[in-house]
């Protein structure tokens, strides 16, 4: 048997995923599949390519190069056909967005950068799913959040390119609420309280959320799981806090304050298939998302004021 590149994409994803559990997920394999293929592959390159350790399985020095010389290989590969699309085509084009204000926007503001290609959108909760929707080809590209810590990881053909390199999460509370007339929030004051799980939990927003409220000194009793604008009414009755994206404006009943400090950080970022995009192609859909951004910066005046006071988190347009 001989390498090919579906081994190549094997052996990268279980170096990136640090599972051979996972990097199956990933690949639409299953796990004994995974395993026996890579045994196949470890017999041809003569060694044993990845050890388990105490956070999963790691690369061996004979497995790092070969990880090292297979993300060439597929760069290259990806490289070659992403350059050999015509920037002009007419295809459509498959787009996903976590739940952010600027949803409302984005058809628009990308369809004004590639004007006569059809765009379909599709919007989730989680990085996670929008990454796996990338890596399977069921989307071209994609405006993610990564929670500063809790970075997806993504394998080529996708890229990626930050948007926003810093954009805080802020907390909903009931109108009525204690601490609603302060300017922004100390986490630590927020002990006791009921917390409505954050959306894309699997990306690694609930565990930063645990981590953050450790940090200020007590366990988030987190009582309700409500996805996207599920929890409004909750918070909007005084039954729970929760972490919210800024750009949105405060529902009914609910106020948005910044938390003291900025202890949840995300960025945002840009992600495509280079196979399916060009470089001028996918600079357009850049532009756009960052316009259908900047769009809806006005929505939430507490955030617009964060958001002028910090130039350095613009997009670079």
């Amino acid at each position: 048997m001989d390498l090919d590149l579906r081994h190549l994409r094997m052996v990268c994803a279980i170096a990136d995923t640090g599972s051979v559990t996972r990097a199956a997920a990933r690949l639409g394999l299953s796990q004994p599949a995974m395993t026996n293929q890579l045994r196949k592959v470890e017999a041809i390159v003569g060694g044993e390519l990845f050890v388990r350790s105490h956070v999963g399985v790691e690369p061996t020095p004979l497995g790092r190069q070969v990880v090292a010389r297979a993300r060439i290989v597929l760069s290259e590969l990806d490289t070659l056909f992403g350059d050999l699309r015509d920037a002009g085509e007419t295809a459509g084009l498959q787009l996903g967005c976590i739940h952010l204000a600027c949803v409302a926007g984005v058809v628009d503001r990308v369809a004004e950068e590639l004007p006569g290609r059809p765009i379909s959108l599709r919007i989730e909760p989680s990085a996670v799913l929008l990454a796996e929707g990338l890596a399977h080809g069921r989307l071209d590209a994609a405006l993610m959040g990564m929670i500063e810590g809790f970075d997806v990881p993504m394998t080529a053909p996708v890229v990626t390119r930050t948007l926003i390199p810093r954009h805080p999460i802020f907390v909903a509370l009931s109108a009525g609420h204690r601490l609603a007339g302060e300017a922004e929030i100390d986490l630590a004051h927020l002990r006791g309280e009921r917390w409505i799980s954050p959306p894309g939990a699997e990306d690694g927003s609930l565990a930063a959320l645990r981590a953050s409220c450790r940090a200020a000194g007590f366990e988030p009793d987190v009582r309700y799981d409500a996805p996207s604008g599920a929890g409004r009414p909750l918070v909007a009755a005084g039954h729970g806090v929760r972490l919210v994206d800024p750009t949105w404006p405060a529902a009914e009943g609910t106020v948005v304050r910044p938390l003291a400090g900025e202890p949840q950080v995300a960025r945002l970022v840009v992600a495509w298939r280079r196979d399916r995009l060009s470089h001028d192609a996918a600079a357009a859909v850049y532009r756009g998302l960052a316009r259908a951004f900047i769009d809806h910066v006005e929505d939430n005046p507490v955030f617009s004021a964060w958001w002028h006071a910090h130039p350095e988190a613009h997009p670079l347009l």
